[in-house]
């Protein structure tokens, strides 16, 4: 049986907090390093070497993992469990990676949810398609070159810093054709403008996200988009022709009339853990292809996995939240650093900061 306690509350908390900082600065060399690595799905490798942790501290922060039940609950959400007791919600941003548990099946409002998303992916996969190769137009006739998401908070900070990080793919990594990514989040109009400054609005496809559909700063910015388009004086540009929009299926956008498509999601996928969701799906499908975004899911899916490991010292992600717990309310270090070694993954940090800390409270 599941148990929620407090975690100060814990015996082996108490055995955690009166173990001191292992003495990195004098210990840290090239067998420790190679001695810390936790090898994850595919080429991915977790490495602690550079904390102040030992044996000892492992061992402990083991045991509070264990007496917490951290995998079990990790399951329970995996399972459909209502984990999100503030707002009596499930939580399934797994599920839109795919199946983590085999054979578990979530139903909720009807349907099962795995099906519900994997419908979604079709969807993604089909429109995308059919714009990439020209099948689907602008409503002047030209083929769309560029794509500007529209959108704030969880629908800009995932997908932006997933569509940076892969600008540099080529044929070699399944992307044969890119098209232009851009972001607007910013209610200021200066922002947007300068977004939409050289481009061609003939062979723009926007992607309106807000999962109520009454997001305000995401509205008034679909409205100035709007009025940019019907001011620009280009015969036959129809701006609906030029919208998609990601959203629930309960929401006003859903019944938008005249837009090209719309993508569902729901109230089960927390905003800040969207990006593998229609909110980041469609557009990096849109912009790498469809095959490139399922190969995020699919190692996504690889680590979701991994992290079902009850054995500290096989599990990196297990291991990361533990010494982040360890390194904050025991050693009450006040500050994270997330440091990117390339230019290409400059906007991950920012994504990191809201899911951790909106997470956290």
């Amino acid at each position: 049986m599941i148990e929620y306690n407090n975690l100060t509350q814990t015996k082996s908390y108490e055995k955690l907090s009166a173990i001191k900082a292992y003495d990195i600065k004098h210990n840290l060399n090239g067998s420790r390093i190679e001695g810390s690595t936790i090898k994850e799905a595919g080429t991915l490798v977790y490495n602690y070497g550079a904390m102040p942790v030992d044996e000892k501290t492992i061992d402990a922060l083991q045991a509070l993992a264990d007496e917490q039940q951290l995998i079990e609950k990790y399951k329970a959400l995996l399972s459909g469990e209502r984990m999100n007791t503030g707002e009596n919600r499930l939580v399934l941003h797994q599920l839109t990676r795919g199946r983590v548990l085999e054979g578990v099946k979530v139903e909720a409002d009807g349907v099962e949810k795995g099906d519900f998303y994997n419908g979604e992916l079709d969807k993604i996969r089909d429109f995308s398609e059919k714009v990439r190769n020209g099948e689907i137009k602008g409503s002047t006739g030209k083929e769309i070159t560029t794509v500007i998401q529209i959108g704030i908070g969880g629908s800009d900070l995932g997908p932006r810093a997933l569509c940076y990080a892969l600008n540099l793919i080529g044929p070699q990594d399944g992307c044969t054709k890119k098209l232009n990514a851009r972001f607007i989040s910013n209610v200021d109009p200066d922002d947007a403008c300068a977004v939409l400054e050289g481009v061609d609005l003939e062979a723009t496809l926007f992607v309106l996200v807000s999962k109520s559909g009454t997001t305000q700063e995401t509205l008034a910015n679909r409205d100035l988009v709007f009025k940019v388009m019907e001011k620009s004086g280009i015969k036959g540009l129809v701006p609906e022709k030029h919208v998609v929009a990601v959203t629930s299926n309960t929401s006003p956008l859903a019944k938008t009339p005249d837009i090209l498509a719309v993508f569902f999601m729901d109230d089960y996928i927390g905003g800040r853990y969207s990006a593998t969701s229609p909110v980041g799906g469609v557009i990096l499908s849109l912009t790498y292809g469809f095959n490139v975004f399922k190969q995020i899911l699919d190692g996504a899916h690889a680590e979701d996995v991994c992290a079902l490991e009850k054995d500290i010292r096989k599990n990196g992600t297990l291991m990361d939240a533990m010494i982040g717990v360890y390194l904050r309310n025991v050693l009450k270090y006040p500050y994270t650093a997330v440091l990117p070694y390339s230019q290409s993954l400059h906007r991950m940090p920012a994504h990191f900061q809201q899911l951790d800390m909106e997470s956290n409270g």
